[in-house]
């Protein structure tokens, strides 16, 4: 179902002041999937303005963690275009023309209160139990007044005139018209005391010279949505479509998700960044299918979903405004089954950095044979390197005590080894239809459960007590090191 029939221009705004979060990774994966589908473009804006929040590295980060996610730009600050440039810090002198129309309009005037003299304001107005707001003071000076104290130098901001009386209604795609009366919005400021614009009037300025025609944006942005569309409107611009999406709530339900929440996420082995959920194990395809379905849904059933199939699905009018919990369990089923949908050979190189991250040194011919038998049991890339780390080992250190088997003692255990070891040594290769059957064997002549004596190979073959298929490993590993591995179980179990 196709949003509109024509193509749209939207835009993703980060600011560089800290990792890319799932929220913004939301926006941003509805954005590519609106421009996608109708044939439009998707533009990368970097929001830079607040120097004082910059984080070196930040938007490196950014453009690392979207195209780990799969989502490509078409015009930005690395990829260039025709609207440029898209980094806020470089178009000062842009927003400054601007501002400066809307003085010369009577729409925006200069103002030079001190934050010493705005903080008594905000002050005296708590104390009579009003909302802190600007009270005016510089709102009607004249031009006379205002050049020569600009020309002497006098620190001053621009603040937008807020309209005193009437209302401002306000149309977003989920939520239907939103109205405010005029007289409880703020003379907000447009350019701070160091000639930079605010993101009021930059985002404004970008949205309508870069012609986007859809602003989709977190819902923490509809208190500003009367003054945004005011701007355009002062202009005489025409706003684009306005979409606030959903608000992200903590895993329990209760309470609106922060960056604070993410060290202590970080100990359960989750994140709401980016870049973690990537070294934790997590596939780009799970946490995308994820994350689209945090505020949209495609019907009552269908969850499993690839990037071309979002491409192909994605509604804005089946987004849904009501609040949305991580629900990092579902995380872990989306990421289960996207790996097990991987070909043999993706999954190789999917986990080949996990075991090397972890010390080894996986090589892709061993790799090819393991992946087959864990990729049913991989929750996450992360397990790998746990579960299969043996298969890469020169040799392995079992538990003395795990290898002694329930119900028997150790000097009966050893024995049972020693029978294990015979066996193998006495076979041609330990391919699973060889080495099995008269594994099987030997459980029925012993009179033992197949779990007991299965279970001591597993601990000294792998020293795991969780593996993947006993026989199938065995072949992987080889007929030496098993053995070898064998002999050090019998002479553990002998030495008890």
């Amino acid at each position: 179902m196709a949003t509109s029939s024509q193509p749209v221009r939207v835009r993703f705004a980060p600011s560089p002041t800290g990792h890319l979060h799932l929220g913004g990774a939301r926006t941003a994966l509805y954005d590519y999937l609106l421009a996608r589908q109708t044939g439009g473009q998707f533009i990368l804006r970097i929001e830079d303005s607040d120097r004082r929040r910059f984080v070196p590295g930040a938007e490196e980060e950014i453009y690392a963690s979207l195209r780990w996610l799969g989502i490509d730009w078409d015009e930005g600050p690395d990829v260039g275009g025709d609207y440029g440039p898209y980094r806020q810090s470089e178009r000062k002198e842009i927003y400054q023309q601007y501002a400066d129309q809307l003085i010369e309009s009577g729409h925006a005037f200069t103002c030079f209160c001190t934050p010493e003299r705005l903080d008594l304001v905000r002050s005296e107005q708590q104390r009579r139990k009003e909302p802190p707001h600007y009270d005016g003071t510089c709102r009607n000076l004249s031009a006379d007044e205002v050049k020569p104290r600009v020309a002497a130098g006098e620190r001053h901001v621009i603040r937008f005139k807020m309209p005193q009386e009437g209302t401002t209604t306000v149309t977003d795609l989920l939520r239907g018209e939103i109205t405010v009366e005029n007289r409880t919005l703020d003379d907000y400021i447009l350019v701070r005391s160091d000639g930079l614009a605010l993101y009021h009037l930059a985002a404004a300025v970008d949205d309508h010279l870069m012609k986007i025609t859809h602003v989709i944006r977190g819902s923490e942005w509809l208190p500003s949505l009367p003054l945004h569309s005011l701007i355009h409107r002062t202009f005489g611009w025409q706003e684009p479509v306005w979409v606030h999406l959903s608000v992200f709530l903590k895993p329990s339900g209760k309470g609106k998700m922060s960056k604070r929440e993410s060290a202590e996420l970080i100990q359960d082995g989750h994140s709401i960044f980016v870049k973690d959920l990537e070294k934790l194990g997590y596939l780009p395809e799970a946490v995308v299918n994820w994350t689209a379905l945090m505020g949209w849904s495609y019907d009552d059933h269908t969850e499993v979903f690839t990037l071309p199939d979002l491409v192909e699905k994605f509604s804005l009018e089946k987004l849904n405004p009501s609040p949305a919990a991580i629900n990092f369990t579902k995380l872990d089923h989306f990421n289960g089954l996207h790996i097990r949908a991987l070909p043999l050979d993706e999954l190789v190189q999917r986990m080949k950095p996990f075991f090397i991250e972890k010390g080894y040194q996986p090589d892709d011919a061993t790799l090819a044979k393991i992946a087959p038998i864990v990729q049913e049991r991989l929750q996450g890339m992360d397990d790998a390197p746990e579960l299969a780390g043996f298969f890469f080992k020169p040799d392995v250190q079992p538990d003395a005590a795990e290898l002694v088997i329930k119900d028997l003692t150790s000097a009966e255990s050893a024995e049972l080894a020693k029978k294990i070891l015979a066996i193998l040594e006495s076979l041609p290769d330990l391919k699973p239809e060889t080495a099995e059957p008269p594994m099987r064997e030997l459980v029925e002549q012993s009179g033992l459960k197949a779990g007991q004596v299965f279970g001591l190979m597993r601990i000294a073959i792998t020293a795991q007590r969780v593996s993947p298929p006993l026989f199938e490993s065995m072949e992987i590993i080889g007929k030496d090191k098993v053995l070898a591995r064998m002999r050090r179980a019998v002479g553990l179990l002998e030495a008890m």
